[in-house]
């Protein structure tokens, strides 16, 4: 059917003088030819017809008068090769409210394009220029296809969408504009592939909460201000959001997420992404050259970053603030002005085979309350430290190498870390430890260290499990003053200085070291040092294998020396124990042996005579057998036991299970089996029954007899064991059970692990973890789980490997109203009061009258009662001209709580 065909003409040929008029005269489908000119009108479509330039691109100008100069409302007109320009009264040249209009080749200027209501519409190699306002704009329930266009000079935004708009935008170019390139709002989606920004004046692209553009392929640059900024609003809208599982399935999820694929952000005036309480994907992506950091994460925004490049940037590569999460995996951050990675406040970072490199601040820079994983990623050539944890952070690395960094390469201040198969090489200092936490090193090498391999600081504790020390320029591991380390399986080998250094009063446990090659000293026991060391090995030394300082009262167990000039060197009031230990291939042997005693040393044979390596308990036996490191202690700590009020069935139980220890240690020396034996216990007792003072001294105890390392107390309940989200809980557990080793860890309401009627709580893997580090550990550490009586076996039943590792419990029954009087009576002697005549007798009516409901505290109610005594004397004595002594030290019956009520 051949088209119905008008022609417009302002003079000379033509039917129709206006294009207005043509369009009210044609029919559905028609086509309407408009001859060169300038038509100053106002052009309605609403029906399917084309209007079309007949001369080609720039011929035909429509000028609005005022108004739109073009407005569709229905049908799906075409607007072919047409210039449009608008009034000058600050409204769009072209409105379009409904139908599905097509702008194809059109030039718009002097007011924007705007999209609305539920128009489809598509705008096909357009020009948008010198408008005011926005170049395009799409609100409402719209959708818009822009391909190959070019939007520029607008005074506004470039492109904004809001609402429940849509868009589709191809192979388009945004540039020179007042404002953004592109604008998301409200709750619209737009799909962006191949488009240019740039030379903007804010920010490339700005996205609003809720709103969920995905660009690929784009180019965003010459910003004045951020490539993508994402607002929030003041909190609002991101408080409302629902959450997101970080991590749910990519499918669904992908829809709800900000998304960027092979985009390249670069020569940005501020940072080059901004991220705030959002949730951005940034796939193979490259920000470089940004006028601040590569990206910043804050709010309570979620970024994930994958084969994504942040490099040459004058600040920080990536930063996390507030508690926003940052999640990367195969990433390149390099060559930065300040921190490759920064994270602060409650922020957490997860870097998974990423490469970090050439910073010009530390490269990985954890402090605030953050938390960081490092999994198989290479940290290179820092110009300080490679990774300073600091403050209430923490940090797991695990398969990581930390490489040429001019400060230390993993530094720890006050922190808490996990490092496991990391590789730490050409470091100032390989790793400094100092802070109350307990850090783990497993299977760890330090390698060609400027100074020393392994520092940990005064005051420190930290574990080492394997792992390798070689060739550091000073101390291959330096434990500094008053520090406890526990050391096992690790090698130190050519040393510049002494392998292992255990400064003035430190106190390490170390079993199973090799220590070769060093320049100076195998082992330096500083003065006053103490410590154990077993089965160690130690040769190839520059100086003698082992000093021992004046004061220094080290225990060495098993020692064995060879290939050396001297194996031993002591002051003259060195106070070093040695059992067991052989030497050969020495050149001047003064170790003391079996049959001879050193100068300065004393010499423990064994019960079992052997070739050197006979297996005995973990304390010193003298040779009548009897212990000399700690069991004499028992007597003083089983009256102290005794002396607690009341808990006569736990006390019983308590002096039973220390015989019962005793026992098992003299046939573990005699070389028989020892019986078995769970020194894991349950104390069920409600609160204020006096759980957590028999736990301390149950670690006494185990500690006196040489079955524990230290026997101090860790106390936890769930929120120290229990992480916020997944992969967070693991690490907690792990944590809290290092800083116990060599003692007890005692866990109260340890029930609330396991809420009732909560089968997919966090508290699960606390325990799955719990179990299998008391297997791992099961001769260092004792675990204690406390609470009420009724939710103990409950927590029992909830894993096997609870019931068959906690075998015993001890019921911790309420105190009697007696035995509460003699709790106010300690108190009183022990803040130098005394309880006058007929004042216990009001006291125990007191505590008789209380009723033993759920809020009853037992030992908090009697030291409860007793403040509130000392209150009242002080009143009642405040009053006196001039009291005597036994008015300041006598509580009478008035002062007791009932007499007062």
């Amino acid at each position: 059917m051949k088209r119905n065909v008008l022609r417009v003409a302002d003079r000379g040929w033509g039917t129709y003088r206006t294009v207005t008029a043509a369009i009210r005269a044609a029919d559905e489908g028609a086509e309407i030819r408009v001859q060169p000119g300038e038509y100053r009108e106002s052009l309605v479509l609403d029906r399917d017809v084309t209007v079309v330039a007949e001369r080609g691109p720039g011929t035909v100008r429509v000028v609005a008068v005022h108004g739109p100069a073009v407005s569709v409302n229905g049908g799906s007109p075409v607007l072919r090769e047409v210039t449009v320009e608008g009034a000058a009264d600050r409204g769009p040249a072209v409105l379009l409210t409904g139908g599905g209009p097509l702008l194809d080749r059109c030039a718009v200027s002097g007011g924007r394009i705007e999209i609305v209501r539920a128009a489809a519409a598509e705008l096909r190699s357009c020009t948008v220029e010198d408008t005011t306002g926005s170049g395009v704009q799409v609100t409402g329930t719209a959708r818009v296809t822009v391909d190959d266009c070019v939007i520029r000079a607008a005074t506004g935004h470039g492109l904004t969408l809001s609402d429940a708009a849509s868009a589709q935008v191809r192979r388009t170019t945004i540039e020179r504009v007042g404002g953004c390139g592109i604008v998301t709002a409200g709750e619209s989606a737009g799909t962006f592939d191949d488009c240019t920004v740039r030379y903007t004046g804010d920010a490339a692209v700005l996205v609003h909460p809720f709103a969920r553009p995905l660009l690929r392929g784009c180019r965003l640059h010459d910003s004045k201000s951020q490539g993508v900024r994402i607002a929030d609003t003041a909190g609002a809208a991101a408080a409302a959001a629902p959450a997101v599982d970080p991590n749910a399935a990519a499918a669904g999820h992908e829809e709800s997420r900000i998304r960027l694929e092979k985009c390249e952000i670069f020569r940005t005036g501020e940072e080059g992404v901004s991220a705030c309480a959002a949730d951005l994907r940034l796939r193979d992506c490259h920000i470089r050259e940004t006028g601040g950091a590569g990206l910043i994460a804050s709010g309570t925004g979620r970024v994930e970053l994958e084969h994504t490049r942040v490099v040459d940037v004058p600040g920080t590569g990536l930063a996390v603030l507030d508690t926003a999460e940052l999640r990367v995996h195969g990433g390149t951050v390099a060559r930065t002005g300040a921190n490759g990675v920064h994270a602060s406040d409650r922020g957490t970072v997860r870097l998974t085979e990423c490469e970090i490199s050439t910073t010009t601040y530390t490269a990985l820079n954890i402090g605030g309350g953050a938390s960081a994983v490092l999994l198989g990623c290479t940290v290179r050539d820092s110009a300080q430290h490679a990774v300073r944890v600091a403050g209430g952070a923490d940090l797991v690395a695990e398969d990581t190498r930390f490489e040429r960094t001019r400060m230390t390469g993993v530094d720890v201040q006050g922190a808490d870390v996990v490092l496991r198969r990391c590789v730490i090489s050409e470091a100032d200092t390989g790793v400094r430890l100092e802070t109350g936490h307990r850090p783990l090193l497993e299977g760890c090498e330090v390698l060609r260290s400027a100074r020393t391999g392994i520092e940990i600081a005064a005051g420190t504790g930290a574990v080492v499990l394997g792992g390798h020390v070689d060739a550091p320029g000073s101390a291959g591991v330096f434990l500094g003053e008053r520090s406890e380390a526990w050391i096992e399986d690790l090698t130190i080998s050519d040393a510049k200085g002494s392998g292992l250094v255990i400064w003035s009063g430190a106190n390490p446990r170390v079993r199973s070291l090799t220590v070769t090659g060093a320049a100076k000293n195998g082992v330096y026991v500083g003065d006053g040092a103490r410590g154990l060391l077993e089965d160690c090995d130690v040769s190839a030394t520059g100086y003698p294998a082992v000093y021992v300082g004046a004061k220094a009262a080290p225990v060495l167990r098993r020692l064995l020396v060879h290939d050396v000039d001297e194996d031993l060197s002591q002051a003259d009031d060195a106070e070093a124990r040695f059992e067991q230990c052989r030497s050969h291939d020495v050149k001047v042997a003064t170790l003391p042996t079996q049959a001879e005693a050193g100068a300065a040393g004393r010499v423990v044979p064994a019960m079992v005579a052997t070739a050197g390596m006979a297996q005995g308990g973990t304390a010193g036996v003298e040779a009548d057998g009897r212990d000399v490191a700690g069991e004499d202690q028992l007597p003083a700590l089983l009256a102290e036991l005794e002396q607690l009020v009341g808990l006569g069935g736990v006390k019983r139980e308590v002096a039973s299970m220390a015989k019962l220890m005793q026992i098992v240690k003299r046939r573990q020396e005699a070389g028989l089996q020892p019986p078995p034996l769970s020194r894991h216990l349950v104390f069920a007792g409600n609160p204020g029954t006096g759980k957590t003072t028999v736990a301390r001294l149950y670690g006494r105890l185990l500690a006196a007899l040489g079955l524990l390392a230290r026997g101090h107390l860790v106390e936890a309940d769930r929120s120290d064991l229990v992480g916020e989200y997944v992969g967070h809980t693991a690490p907690k557990t792990t944590a809290v059970f290092r800083r116990a080793l060599g003692g007890v860890l005692f866990i109260d309401e340890a029930y609330a692990l396991v809420p009732a009627g909560q089968g997919n709580d966090f508290g699960h893997e606390a325990i799955s973890t719990l179990v299998k580090l008391m297997e791992d550990h099961r001769d260092d550490v004792v675990v204690i789980a406390a609470g009420y009586p009724e939710d103990m076996d409950r927590l029992i039943d909830s894993n096997p490997g609870l019931a068959s590792r906690f075998t015993r419990t001890l019921r911790f029954d309420d105190y009697a109203s007696a035995d509460l009087v003699r709790i106010v009576e300690h108190q009183a002697y022990q803040h130098e009061y005394r309880l006058g005549e007929d004042t216990a007798t009001a006291l125990l009516a007191h505590f008789d009258s209380i009723e033993r409901t759920e809020r009853f505290g037992n030992g908090r109610t009697a030291r409860q009662a007793f403040q509130q005594m000392t209150e009242q004397h002080a009143m009642r004595v405040a009053d006196l001209g001039d009291p005597s002594d036994e008015d300041l030290t006598v509580l009478t019956p008035v002062d007791v709580p009932a007499a007062v009520a």
